[in-house]
């Protein structure tokens, strides 16, 4: 059987300063991070000794030098919260990374959280601009400048799962997945044909089908080796070439249906023939025809729509959950998913209240058709960015939301929560508990590991080579006979 579900996602935020005419976005980016003053002291290292971005899925190491960053810029670049997070500047851009959950609705909620913690750090960076700049951050995909910034997505598999398999199914999968996680997008980029409009924000950026580059050469499938977590048994697929995506409901869907896909391949079933002749060129191809019509080859010689080639995978994973014993939280997603996929069959707008790129369409031609405009005009690719701006009072994702005009999956009370609590179901409870009960003590902090200076002792590291150990069930009665670090550390040992 399939391994349990851990995942979580890595959002790189598009930044901007209004009236400043010195905007640096690095700089801009280090002060919205410190401008979130959960860790008053500001001591906490990220433990960059515990990863290797060089290693290859396809089992070899690539020729490269690892950066690490001298302490005092790593303080100043990264933060670990008590909700489990890390928040950090990743080059150019403002990056929030959700702790580790077991399902997509968990997922949904501390995604939503990370935009909460964005806007408040946003709010008290502005504060301190010079009078009249603005900060403005937006959670989207491209400048329109021919610069795409990424939203990433985090599985991990059964280490003995075969690579070569999971490519195969999952080509076919991501080029095809735009059709209901798309997030909408005015116009064409990076030398692709041009368009009014298409599904996906990042499709156009995608050069070739299996690379370990995330900003070079975009590969659909990132060979990133880095499992945070028992290498012998795990990998972590990072997956780069989704949309950041607004619509609660679009992350929903997105989450629960890739994790499910991922525990068919590694149980054998998928036993349909979907590989693509072209997979670089079919996800533009999908990408460009909002209509859903447009026709893509197969190497079998067939030709199928991506709302045809996703209806197959959706056929096998009913008949997967037939045969296999799978809970209710996967039965959800299923009987979502297959409703999104009829609707897409005969009518993609009577998703407007749910699905990013649909709500956006409907949204725009509305506004078009009001003002008498056309798709070049300024006004509405203005309006494709201001979808995705993440002031509640300002983003028209948000005025949706308000209006009642967008399905939603968790309440506000639940959000707020989740940005200062931990998942309770994995090892991310052990991480922010330590973080909120001992953070004078935590020295540094990796996804799976949590380093202790206690005193003058050395420095003691914990690993957490599995995620689904240091949940609350396993560690909290541990804390709370635990009144310092120091006597965690005697306790556990």
């Amino acid at each position: 059987m399939a391994i349990p579900t851990i995942m979580g996602t890595e959002i790189e935020y598009g930044i901007i300063v209004k009236n400043s005419p010195d905007f640096d976005p690095i700089s801009s980016c280090v002060l919205l991070v410190n401008a979130y003053r959960e860790d008053p002291e500001g001591r906490i290292l990220w433990d960059y000794d515990q990863e290797n971005p060089l290693a290859d899925a396809r089992g070899f190491q690539v020729d490269g030098e690892k950066y690490t960053p001298n302490q005092q810029e790593n303080i100043a670049r990264n933060k670990t919260l008590i909700n489990g997070a890390r928040y950090y500047v990743d080059h150019a851009h403002p990056e929030y990374s959700c702790p580790e959950v077991t399902n997509a609705r968990d997922l949904v909620m501390h995604e939503k959280a990370g935009e909460r913690v964005m806007e408040i750090s946003r709010r008290e960076a502005t504060e301190l601009l010079p009078e009249g700049a603005l900060m403005l951050l937006h959670k989207n995909n491209s400048d329109h400048k021919g610069n795409s910034y990424g939203s990433h997505e985090n599985h991990l598999m059964d280490r003995r799962a075969s690579f070569k398999r999971i490519v195969e199914h999952l080509l076919p999968f991501f080029a095809t997945r735009q059709v209901f996680c798309g997030s909408g997008k005015v116009g064409s980029e990076n030398r692709a044909k041009r368009c009014d409009f298409q599904i996906s924000q990042r499709a156009d950026f995608f050069e070739t089908e299996v690379a370990l580059d995330t900003m070079v050469k975009r590969p659909i499938i990132n060979t990133r080796d880095e499992p945070h977590a028992d290498r012998e048994k795990y990998r972590r697929l990072h997956i780069i070439v989704g949309d950041s995506n607004m619509s609660e409901y679009t992350i929903y869907l997105r989450s629960g249906v890739t994790a499910l896909i991922l525990s068919m391949i590694e149980d054998g079933a998928i036993d349909q023939d979907l590989v693509l002749r072209d997979p670089v060129q079919s996800i533009k191809d999908v990408s460009h025809d909002p209509s859903l019509k447009q026709e893509i080859q197969l190497d079998n010689g067939k030709k199928m729509t991506g709302v045809e080639i996703q209806t197959a995978f959706l056929e096998m994973a009913l008949t997967y959950a037939e045969r296999n014993p799978v809970d209710d939280a996967v039965r959800e997603v299923l009987a979502e998913w297959q409703e999104v996929m009829t609707l897409l069959a005969s009518d993609p707008m009577e998703l407007r209240d749910r699905i990013d790129w649909v709500a956006k369409k409907a949204l725009i031609e509305s506004f078009m058709d009001r003002q008498g405009l056309d798709w070049k005009d300024p006004k509405v690719q203005m309006m494709d960015l201001q979808y995705h701006d993440t002031r509640p009072d300002k983003g028209l994702y948000h005025m949706l939301e308000r209006q009642g005009k967008m399905r939603r999956i968790c309440t506000d009370e639940e959000i707020n929560n989740a940005v200062f609590r931990p998942p309770a179901d994995t090892r991310a409870f052990f991480r922010g508990e330590c973080l909120r009960r001992y953070p004078g003590e935590v020295f540094g902090v990796n996804w799976d590991s949590i380093s202790f200076g206690v005193d003058d002792d050395p420095i003691k590291r914990v690993m957490m080579n599995e995620p689904l150990k240091g949940t609350q069930a396993h560690v909290e009665e541990l804390l709370d006979k635990s009144e310092n670090a120091k006597s965690l550390l005697a306790n556990m040992d």
